[in-house]
């Protein structure tokens, strides 16, 4: 037994803990629970980058397929833009044709359209010009109407303002022409032909009675020879006595030759008469009108139809106011002049 020293340090012996008190120590529990924790976290983990690494390792996949798939669309989409970029090429290289086509075709509209103005505008000046003509030199008014109408329907095509002002005049000169009284030149003219064609016609004063006709010659002849001879012998038996009164006016009586002229120099009178009418000359055809007119009252026998027509014609003939003071076209050629002066301005 050892001597008690209180200074002596005591030393405590703790019993050593058996295993089986080691493994219900709380702590060995915890490090445990820990421990088992950790593993199963990490297993987890693992599971979890196992399962990432086969998502990525799809997606990867996935992306090498949509790559390829993009690298062919790719290519596919170089390709139609290629093919797009050529036929763009070959389109605007024919856009560029058409627009010079185009530009050629528009200035060939204008060189149409121009020389087609410059034609019509020609066509205006000449029939204004006729127009003009007929009134001095013939005064033919119903050509000049013609002329006048025929320009005004060429400028009413154009439609343009710039033709305004000569259509005005060219309108104003047509409505002083309508308003003119016109004597029938053609229609007197024709007549007077058909009196001088039925000179021949006409029986002489001299002779008492009219000329035998051509139809009741050829009505005679077409009797039988008996009745054809008894009509003869009785014509010459009228003749033998013929019965003439001498109350009135004594014819002027001509000799046998002498009707060949006089019936020619009444023709040559009605020629001159118609020559004057034609040319506007009042006093040449009434004067030759005129003496016509007493020849045939002279010469012919009064009481035949046809020669009371020739004088009823010839009657007509004096009473035609042949002088109408006509008016002049100084408005429409004035209008004219602007308008070219005007253009070659420009």
């Amino acid at each position: 037994m050892m001597p008690e020293n209180d200074n002596s340090p005591i030393l405590t012996v703790q019993p050593k803990s058996s295993p089986r008190s080691a493994w219900r120590s709380p702590w060995f529990l915890v490090a445990l629970v820990a421990l088992l924790l950790c593993g199963g976290q990490w297993l987890e983990t693992r599971q979890k980058l196992g399962d990432m690494q086969q998502e990525v390792a799809r997606r990867l996949s996935e992306a090498d397929v949509g790559s390829k798939e993009d690298r062919g669309a790719q290519k596919e989409l170089r390709t139609q833009i290629e093919t797009l970029q050529a036929k763009l090429g070959a389109v605007e290289g024919k856009l560029t044709e058409f627009q010079g086509q185009s530009a050629a075709l528009q200035t060939l509209y204008q060189d149409i359209s121009r020389s087609r103005e410059e034609g019509t505008l020609l066509e205006v000046e000449q029939a204004i010009t006729l127009a003009a003509q007929q009134l001095q030199l013939a005064g033919n008014v119903p050509v000049a109407v013609l002329a006048l109408q025929l320009a005004d329907n060429r400028l009413a095509r154009l439609d343009r303002p710039l033709y305004l002002p000569l259509r005005k005049a060219v309108t104003k000169d047509l409505e002083r022409l309508n308003g003119l009284p016109v004597a029938d030149i053609s229609g007197l003219s024709l007549r007077l032909e058909q009196v001088l064609l039925g000179i021949d016609k006409l029986p002489l004063a001299s002779y008492g009675r009219p000329v035998e006709k051509a139809e009741n010659a050829q009505a005679s002849e077409a009797l039988p020879w008996w009745r054809r001879s008894g009509g003869e012998i009785w014509r010459e038996l009228k003749n033998l006595v013929r019965i003439q009164r001498f109350d009135q006016q004594a014819p002027v009586l001509l000799a046998p030759g002498q009707e060949f002229f006089l019936r020619e120099n009444l023709k040559l009178r009605l020629l001159n008469a118609r020559l004057a009418l034609l040319s506007r000359d009042q006093i040449t055809h009434r004067s030759e009108v005129k003496q016509a007119q007493e020849w045939l009252a002279r010469h012919f026998l009064k009481e035949d139809k046809a020669v009371q027509s020739a004088l009823a014609t010839l009657q007509q003939m004096l009473a035609v106011q042949l002088n109408v003071e006509l008016p002049n076209l100084n408005d429409s050629q004035a209008a004219l002049r602007s308008l070219r002066q005007g253009k070659e301005k420009r």
